[in-house]
């Protein structure tokens, strides 16, 4: 009768104690790939951008990459362009590695050689321009080199290694999606779920930190409905404009006097739009509207307010119909294991010295990474590595302004220079898989 698999961090360990960090460092040393081609590769992908749902084109160049190392057993179309590669090379831990390969509607003005003239048609109907204005090129670079690396040294190590490239992520549904496809029926369950983010840091930095690593995030699309007519007789008209716009400052109240101080809560009008010419009153207006928490009853008491006020105005306005509430995405809180997350600090610490920060402030961008292991009660660990070019970062750190002139994700000019990036995203990703792998030679 096979023994249950251990379902917490500190019960894997134990299981299976981890390799010596100087082997890893001399492993990856001596067997890293050359990383020219994968340089191609982020700019071939960063040229071609798909929006969430349209990933077809990225997660066949997935599939040809890994094929081509012929070692892994490809499942594809989970999920939706969901993509599994599974590495089995003897007993002990199944690892997880996942990278996201979803784009943004956002239109690029990095000016690199590269950059995106991509259009592509968004869920709404509407065309849109497309960027990798969250760095998920790097992430699908990244794993895809880790891959080719944890191939050739698997006389090394001895598990079962499982690569999930994830559609859908910027809007919260893929991780979910591909649970649901029966992702967990097609490759082994993992004991443990690793996964990384390029972020606003130093490029050649990392960090992590132990508990609540990103915020909870809720997104709400929101219709007001008013009575249209001729501008110059507003008293025979409901007008939406200004029913949004006495919305969008109320809103403003939530975070400063319904939120405890000492929480956290972010709520941010990012859309609204109303009307096409200044002589006509339109018949509704749209908002979209995002919320980070990082509690669960901070989450339910804003996401309440948020509904309640703009019920409230609709009914100020003498509306005459009832405003359409609808949620269009919900990430959950990601929260790094203890005892994971403690192993893969000491190794990161070994590996890459100061350049890795173990207490890194927690971030108030959200991931439905967990989703993976929280799906199947397995702990998860994710960081965060720096791609922002070394001269710009230390050039506004000198002057004080990182906040003002560094670009941050979902930016126009969000650009993650090549290196060091990937190679220490490509590092980072071996060095947790062979962390928490069997020792070989045990």
């Amino acid at each position: 009768m096979t023994a249950p698999l251990p379902n917490t961090g500190s019960q894997i360990l134990q299981q299976y104690p981890r390799m010596t960090q100087a082997s890893i460092c001399d492993l990856i040393a001596a067997n890293r790939p050359d990383l020219r081609p994968y340089e191609k590769l982020r700019a071939h992908l960063h040229t071609h951008p798909e929006l969430s749902e349209q990933e077809a084109a990225t997660a066949a160049t997935v599939a040809s990459h890994l094929g081509n190392l012929d070692a892994y057993t490809i499942h594809e179309g989970i999920g939706g362009h969901g993509l599994a590669a599974v590495l089995e090379n003897g007993a002990g831990r199944t690892i997880l590695l996942r990278a996201d390969m979803d784009a943004l509607p956002v239109e690029e003005k990095t000016g690199l050689p590269f950059a995106s003239r991509v259009r592509m048609r968004d869920y709404d109907g509407i065309v849109k321009p497309v960027m990798h204005a969250c760095g998920h090129d790097i992430h699908v670079t990244c794993l895809l080199a880790a891959a080719e690396l944890m191939v050739r040294i698997r006389d090394a190590w001895k598990g079962t290694l499982i690569l999930v490239f994830q559609p859908n992520e910027e809007r919260g549904a893929g991780a979910q999606r591909m649970v649901d496809n029966g992702l967990y029926d097609r490759v082994p369950i993992p004991d443990i779920i690793l996964g990384q983010h390029v972020f606003p840091m130093r490029s050649g930095k990392l960090g992590s930190r132990i508990g609540i690593m990103l915020a909870a995030s809720d997104s709400l699309s929101v219709t007001l409905y008013g009575r249209g007519g001729h501008a110059s007789q507003p008293h025979n008209t409901i007008d939406p404009v200004v029913m949004a716009a006495s919305t969008v400052m109320r809103l403003q109240t939530i975070v400063s006097r319904e939120v405890d101080p000492s929480g956290l809560a972010v709520v941010t009008v990012g859309s609204m739009q109303a009307g096409q010419t200044e002589n006509i009153i339109t018949d509704k207006a749209e908002l979209k509207i995002n919320i980070r928490t990082i509690d669960c009853e901070t989450r339910e008491r804003v996401v309440a307010a948020v509904k309640r006020i703009v019920k409230a105005e609709c009914d100020a306005s003498g509306a005459e119909q009832a405003p359409l509430i609808a949620t269009s995405s919900s990430f959950p809180v990601t929260v790094n294991d203890e005892t994971i997350t403690k192993a893969l600090q000491e190794a990161f610490g070994q590996y890459f010295g100061d350049d890795f920060d173990p207490d890194l402030p927690r971030v108030n961008g959200s991931e439905d990474f967990s989703v993976l292991g929280t799906a199947i009660g397995k702990p998860c660990s994710f960081w965060m590595i720096g791609g922002t070019d070394p001269e710009l970062w230390d050039d506004a750190e000198k002057k004080g302004r990182l906040g003002e002139e560094i670009p941050v994700n979902h930016s126009s000019f969000f650009a993650p220079v090549m290196q060091p990036t990937i190679r220490i995203g490509t590092d980072a990703l071996a060095t947790a898989a062979l962390t928490l792998f069997q020792e070989a030679s045990r």
